[in-house]
């Protein structure tokens, strides 16, 4: 029986070796490799290729979706799972936008986790009921928003020369680290930077903030 190869990346060590001594158990399973960081992930699925990565969303160094993204890159065939303790719609639009085969809550019944890495590599993509209605709720949200940003009347704000330069790097889909690699800034700086824009820009997160300045830019 040919086994599934698994990689587990999430920088709490209790929960990377505990995924690995229950998985393991399995025996169609063979963990493989545990990483502590995005990077460590990177160069696993480089040397070792596994079948499937589960990935925790924040990590230190470099986060899931970079991380996500670099493997995609170099490595397309690997099935690379989410794992993660809150539900952010931008990071499931985000990570669907770039080959995410789906999200498993930490929290999930151990058994149906099983079966989620088991259903990953048939190909069908996870997308538990919790993280699905985040993902509708987000829908609606941009739906409503798109509709109000029609009407002319709203499209009043002016951006800065920065604010511009900023703005296009959003749209382009860039993460904070990225934004600030770009700028030449501080992560930390940078954030600020966002969260002002999105205080002028009335709005409260990423998909929106595309939505309206899409109309400015």
């Amino acid at each position: 029986m040919n086994k599934i190869t698994i990689v587990i990346a999430d920088d709490q060590m209790l929960t990377r070796e505990g995924l690995r001594t229950i998985l393991d158990l399995e025996d169609d399973f063979e963990i493989v490799g545990v990483a502590k960081n995005g990077e460590e992930a990177c160069e696993m699925a480089e040397t070792l290729q596994p079948d499937l990565m589960l990935l925790d969303i924040q990590m230190p160094i470099m986060d899931g979706i970079t991380a996500l993204k670099r493997i995609k890159q170099s490595s397309p065939n690997i099935f690379i799972l989410f794992l993660t303790t809150f539900i952010d719609a931008d990071y499931i639009v985000e990570g669907m936008a770039h080959g995410a085969s789906g999200y498993m809550l930490k929290d999930m019944d151990i058994d149906k986790m099983i079966a989620a890495i088991r259903d990953t590599i048939s190909g069908q993509f996870i997308l538990p009921a919790a993280v699905a209605a985040k993902l509708a709720e987000r829908m609606n949200r941009f739906t409503e928003d798109h509709e109000q940003w029609q009407n002319p009347s709203q499209r009043h704000i002016q951006l800065t020369d920065r604010e511009k330069k900023l703005a296009q790097l959003i749209i382009r889909g860039l993460n904070n680290r990225e934004i600030a690699d770009a700028l030449f800034i501080a992560e930390g700086t940078a954030r600020n930077y966002i969260s002002n824009l999105y205080s002028k820009l009335e709005v409260v997160d990423r998909a929106q903030a595309i939505i309206r300045l899409q109309g400015l830019i």
